[in-house]
Formats: C-alpha cells, structure tokens, sequence
C-alpha cells in the first residue's frame, strides 16, 4: 500500500530553493534524462538588468555571477515581445552570437534550449532555462510533458519570491515609519543596495559566494536600519552632535533590528525564508569596525560576517556621496579616498576594494537613482 516513492518529496520539505530545484531536476532526468542543466534568472525592473540566480548543474557554471541589461539579449527580449517559449534545437545556430551569455552557454558545448519567461500576478520577474548536450532534444512530445515540470519550477520561485515580498513588505511598512523621521530618505537604499551587490559579485571568485547568497544580499541590504525605529525621535532627529548617553541609546538600533527581523519572522511564519541569517547579520553587524570599535559586540575583522562588511562598505560610500541637511555630498573621488583610509581599520580592505575597482558600475548606479534634497 505504501510501496510508491513520490520522486518529489523533497518538494514538501523544509529546504533552500535551490535544493529543491536539483531536486526537481533529479526527478525530470528520471523521464528526460538528456536534460543537463536547469537554470534561472530573475529581471530588476528598475535597471532592467537580468541576473542569474540558481542553476542545477553541479560543477558546470557557464554563467555564474552573471547579468546583463535585457536590451543587450535581443533573442530573450523576443520571448517578451512574442510572450511565448523558445525552443532552439541546434545551439550551433547561435555560435556566431556577439552577446556574452551567448558565447558562454556555447562553450559549455550545450546543444539545444528550452526557455520560458517567468511572470507573478501579470509581472515578468525572469526566465526559467532548461539546457541539454543532446541537439533535437526538445520535441513537441517531450515539451508537453516537460511543460508540466517548468510550471513546478516556475511556482517554486515564485513562491519563494511572495515570501520574502512578504518579509520585505513587513519589514518596509515598519522601516517606513522609520525614514518618515529619518533624513536618509530618496534613493539611498535603491543605490545602497546595488553597491551592495556590486561589492559581492566581484568578491564572488574569491569568497565563493553563489548567486543565491548575492541576490540576498542585493534584497536584503535596504533592510538593515530598521532598529532605527526604535529611538526616540529626540536622539534621531537632533540637530547636533549626540552626546555619550545619547550615542549609547542610538547604538542600540543594530541589536534592536534583529531583535524586531525575529519578531516579524514568528508573527508571520516566514521562518522558512532562505538565507535569513544573511538579513539578521546585516541588521545587527553592519556598524561593526575591522579593528574592534564597532558595535554592538565589538567584533573584529573575520569574526563580521561578510554581508555585514560588504553593506557597511556600501552604507559608508552612499552617505559620503549623498547630500544631507548637514552636509554637502562628496565626490566619488573624495570618497574613494576616504573609503581606502578606512580600510584595514574600520572597513574590510576587499570590500572597498571591489567597490573602487567597479566605478563604472557605480556611476550608473548614481546616474539612475541620482540624488534629490534629501538623498
């Protein structure tokens, strides 16, 4: 009677997103066994970049720490346009492609694709890849079966993205409240973030770092003063420099951000988010100093998880540069100075250094989410 193994009972368990598309992949193998690689990218909006997210090819990674502008994919923007699949039988049609993707994918020796969009309540959020060695794989019998598969996976991430919307919203309704009473309003968390994310895909070859964990940091970066809510409008709002006992209570914002990410995790069961560890170090380390200095526990060097020194890299930069009642802004080469004096001693040497290294990248980040009065 109970004899039957569900070939995607992982799919019920509690496990990352991308443990369950190789899961899921083990399972399509089963009945499609010349499918190589399932892969996923996910589409930003607001820059129109698309940027690759999870794949299920073990040791094969033709696109790893990947993104490209979606008007320089001409051959994916046509599935928008068409608002249909693509099937390309013979990937040798597109040896001659000017395109990096393109150039990658056929040097991995991938013979045929199948490609769907990826859309949530109407709104594309990025393009499922099914890849195989195998040329002519992907006939109309085989795609009305597998067409079943892709919807899985599609639902998979789409779920996984509504929650942590969810977590985001949560979090953004309550940080909300937070930036009516603080001056860091404007777009300083759309560029924060993007420096985030910058930081961590140039230091991805040398830390190992998965495009999983560099989306998080990408979504999760805005979120990290939070406790900021928690001060009294006295102390965040004042005018002047803050006092000893003044600054001690402000300090207490970084602890005070995990401590409410927590209670938003139990109030709304989103324990199950992946990479949630990733939001809470970034909420409660992000003002800890290489040397010791910072707070709240005073940790050094290592010891700060990364995401933690790579948003206090990018927070630092965005608030040297960014004009305030107080202050004028900086320029970048002003900053870029600062940050290299902070290095070593207050910021991690990698992280400022995979900033500077990318000005191009960060000045279109600037151009698109440009300063207003408030920053």
């Amino acid at each position: 009677m109970f004899d039957h193994h569900d070939l995607l009972e992982d799919l019920n368990k509690h496990l990352p997103l991308k443990d369950k598309v190789i899961s899921a992949h083990r399972a399509i193998a089963r009945k499609f066994n010349f499918i190589a690689r399932i892969a996923i990218t996910l589409y930003d909006p607001e820059t129109r970049v698309l940027k690759t997210y999870l794949h299920s090819s073990g040791d094969d990674k033709p696109l790893e720490n990947y993104q490209t502008l979606l008007d320089d994919a001409p051959s994916l923007k046509e599935i928008l346009k068409n608002n249909r699949p693509r099937v390309i039988n013979k990937l040798v049609t597109f040896d001659n492609g000017k395109q990096e993707h393109t150039q990658r994918i056929g040097r991995q020796g991938y013979a045929a694709s199948y490609t769907l969009p990826m859309f949530h309540s109407g709104e594309f959020i990025g393009f499922l890849f099914f890849n195989s060695y195998k040329s002519d794989a992907f006939t109309e019998k085989v795609l009305s079966d597998l067409d079943v598969y892709a919807h899985l996976v599609s639902l998979m991430v789409v779920n996984e993205l509504a929650t942590l919307k969810v977590m985001g919203a949560a979090l953004k309704t309550t940080s909300g409240i937070t930036h009516l009473r603080d001056p860091e309003t404007g777009s300083h968390l759309d560029r924060m973030s993007r420096y985030s994310r910058i930081i961590a895909q140039a230091l991805a070859e040398k830390f190992k770092l998965d495009d999983d964990y560099i989306e998080h940091i990408f979504i999760f970066s805005p979120l990290h003063d939070i406790g900021k809510i928690a001060i009294p409008d006295s102390i965040l709002l004042k005018p002047g420099p803050l006092d000893d006992e003044e600054r001690t209570i402000m300090n207490t914002h970084a602890r005070k951000g995990k401590e409410m990410i927590d209670e938003i995790i139990s109030n709304f069961g989103l324990d199950g988010i992946d990479n949630i560890n990733i939001l809470k170090n970034i909420a409660e380390f992000h003002h800890e100093a290489i040397n010791g200095s910072g707070y709240p526990e005073g940790k050094l060097s290592k010891e700060i998880p990364l995401e933690a020194r790579i948003v206090a890299v990018a927070y630092v930069f965005d608030a040297l540069t960014s004009r305030r009642p107080y202050k004028d802004a900086w320029s970048n080469d002003k900053s870029f100075e600062m940050l290299e004096q902070l290095a070593c001693e207050k910021l991690d040497v990698d992280c400022v250094n995979a900033l500077i290294e990318n000005r191009k990248e960060v000045e279109k980040i600037q151009q698109k989410f440009n300063e207003d009065i408030y920053g």
